[in-house]
């Protein structure tokens, strides 16, 4: 977690009073749960443990997949706990670094949620199980799962390369679909939250929230 901090993460700063505070840009709490699970759930023969670090997202991977008993979907729901390392397990938990057994893919999850990034994702890969954390919640990936269309998707880039979008600039981009539907998608995205709409009709301009 310190190396994470000093030398590859990003911290906000904010005042709390005349208090400085500082946020990694990733949950510290999720991060340091997924590290411990790393530590007690590992297969400790093969390779070590991987962390690999990119502008938009942290993949976390560990040699061992998971017990026979439990699927991928069940690490977003409350589940059992099968550690593969029993006496590592209970000195973490009697160290107080785990607190309920079965819990820490959900609090991974709850605390990606609640700092407003895109759920975390688990995978089974190379013989081992991995930890996708993503600092983008407008990924195409992530849009798709919001439901959007691929002309609100094309939108959403734009926005990301240029700031705003205004019903012209839309057009330009899928000029075979009318001005009313596309004027529709964009306000399909504002119920979403996805984009705030700024300025009057006729200069209205869109951004991401």
């Amino acid at each position: 977690m310190e190396l994470l901090r000093t030398k590859y993460l990003i911290s906000k700063i904010k005042f709390e009073g005349i208090y400085r505070k500082e946020e990694l840009e990733y949950p510290e709490e999720a991060l340091r749960e997924a590290i411990i699970n790393a530590v007690i759930h590992r297969d400790y023969i093969g390779p070590h443990t991987q962390l690999k670090i990119y502008p938009d997202s942290i993949i976390l991977w560990n040699v061992g997949i998971l017990s026979k008993q439990i699927k991928i979907e069940d690490l977003k729901r409350s589940h059992a706990s099968y550690p593969r390392n029993e006496l590592l397990a209970d000195i973490f938990f009697k160290a107080g670094l785990i607190e309920i057994w079965g819990r820490g893919t959900i609090k991974i999850t709850d605390e990606c949620k609640k700092a407003g990034l895109p759920e975390p994702e688990f995978k089974q890969e190379f013989g081992g199980f991995s930890v996708y954390f993503y600092k983008d919640i407008y990924t195409e990936e992530n849009l798709r799962k919001m439901e959007l269309n691929e002309r609100q998707i094309k939108a959403v880039k734009y926005i990301k390369a240029k700031g705003t979008i205004n019903l012209s600039a839309f057009k330009s981009l899928v000029p075979d679909i009318s001005e009313k539907t596309l004027y529709r998608d964009l306000k399909k995205m504002v119920t979403k939250g996805i984009l705030k709409e700024t300025g009057e009709k006729k200069v209205r301009k869109y951004e991401l929230t």
